[in-house]
C-alpha cells in the first residue's frame, strides 16, 4: 500500500488523554496517562502508546508496565491487522468508528476497543473492555484530543470527570437527539439516521425510554422501561429486554428486541461532571444484529433538549 487508509488519515497525529481504569464491577481505580500516535512510513504503519498508570488499586500490578507500547499494523479500511509484539488482533473501521478485538501479552487480557472520532475531527471517545476469556476484568475509557491548544483543559476535565458514573436525567423529561451515520456490515455508508432517545422519568431509578430511528431504511421505535441499580442498568420491556453496566461515564448495553434483532451498544456521556446533574452530550455507538449476524453499525453524537 502506497497511501494510508482513510481511517489511518483520520487518526494521524498525536492524541492526548487520561482514560480512567475501572474494575469488573465498574468501580473507579485510577488513571492512565497516555500519548498515542501511529505513523505511516514507506508503506508500514507503527502504532505507539506512551504514558503510565496512576493508581490502579488491585489492578495496578497487571496494568502497569515498564516500557511504552509499540506494535505494527497492516493498514486497511477493511481489516486492520495488529502484528505485535505488544498487541495481536484486528480492527474494522465503519467511517469514524473502529471496532477492534485483540490480545495484549503485557496486560495479559483480551481487549475490545471502540474508538469513535467525533464530528469535530479532533476529539476521540475511547474505551477498551478487558477480558479474561469471556469474563470482564475491567475497562479503560475516556476522551482524547489531538488539538495541542486543548490538551491541558482536556486532561484537567478528564481528571475531574473520569470517575463520574453514567446517569441520565432523572427528574427532567426530554430527549437526546441528532443525526447518526449508519454503516453496513461490509463497511459501506448506508446513510443518515435521525435518532432520538426520549426519557420520561418515573422515579429516581426508573425511566421510560423511547428509542426512535428514522432514515436509511432503519425506521423503528422501541419503548422500554429502564431501572438503575448502582452501575448496572436493566431494560425491562415491553419492547426490549436486556442489561448494561456502567464504567464511569460509559454504559455498555446488550439489548434484545422482541423480534430477531439485538443491539450491542455504548453510550458515553462525554460532558458529565461531578455534582447532582447529568451530561447533555451523548456519544453513541450501536452494533445491530439480525439474528447472529452483524447487520450494521450506527454511531454519532446526540444532544439533550428538554
Amino acid at each position: 500500500m502506497s497511501e494510508p487508509s482513510t481511517w489511518q488519515k483520520r487518526i494521524a497525529g498525536e492524541w492526548h488523554g487520561r482514560p480512567s481504569l475501572f474494575d469488573h464491577a465498574g468501580t473507579w481505580c485510577g488513571f492512565e496517562e497516555i500519548r498515542r500516535s501511529s505513523d505511516f512510513v514507506d508503506g508500514v504503519t507503527t502504532y505507539r502508546m506512551d504514558g503510565g498508570l496512576v493508581g490502579g488499586g488491585p489492578l495496578a500490578g497487571q496494568f502497569r508496565l515498564g516500557a511504552p507500547f509499540s506494535f505494527g499494523v497492516v493498514d486497511s479500511d477493511q481489516n486492520r491487522v495488529y502484528t505485535g509484539p505488544d498487541f495481536f488482533g484486528t480492527g474494522q473501521p465503519y467511517g469514524s468508528f473502529v471496532d477492534s478485538h485483540y490480545y495484549g501479552p503485557g496486560w495479559q487480557v483480551d481487549l475490545n476497543t471502540w474508538n469513535q472520532v467525533l464530528p469535530d475531527g479532533d476529539t476521540q471517545v475511547y474505551s477498551s473492555v478487558l477480558y479474561q476469556g469471556w469474563a470482564v476484568v475491567g475497562c479503560f475509557n475516556g476522551v482524547y484530543t489531538r488539538e495541542p491548544s486543548k490538551v491541558d483543559d482536556l486532561i484537567a476535565a478528564e481528571t475531574r470527570n473520569g470517575p463520574v458514573p453514567y446517569i441520565l436525567p432523572t427528574k427532567e423529561a426530554g430527549a437526546f437527539t441528532g443525526d447518526l451515520e449508519l454503516w453496513s456490515a461490509d463497511q459501506k455508508l448506508r446513510g443518515t439516521v435521525s435518532a432520538s432517545i426520549a426519557l420520561e422519568p418515573i422515579d429516581l431509578l426508573r425511566t421510560r425510554r423511547t428509542i426512535t430511528w428514522q432514515g436509511a431504511g432503519l425506521d423503528r421505535s422501541v419503548a422500554v422501561e429502564t431501572r438503575r441499580d448502582g452501575n448496572r442498568l436493566f431494560f425491562e420491556g415491553p419492547q426490549a429486554w436486556g442489561n448494561a453496566i456502567g464504567f464511569g461515564r460509559a454504559s455498555f448495553q446488550s439489548l434484545h428486541l422482541t423480534d430477531v434483532w439485538k443491539i450491542k451498544g455504548r453510550e458515553f456521556s462525554i460532558d458529565a461532571a461531578p455534582g447532582m446533574s447529568a451530561g447533555r452530550q451523548l456519544a453513541v455507538v450501536y452494533e445491530l444484529f439480525d439474528g447472529g449476524n452483524l447487520d450494521s453499525v450506527l454511531h454519532g453524537l446526540l444532544e439533550w433538549t428538554s
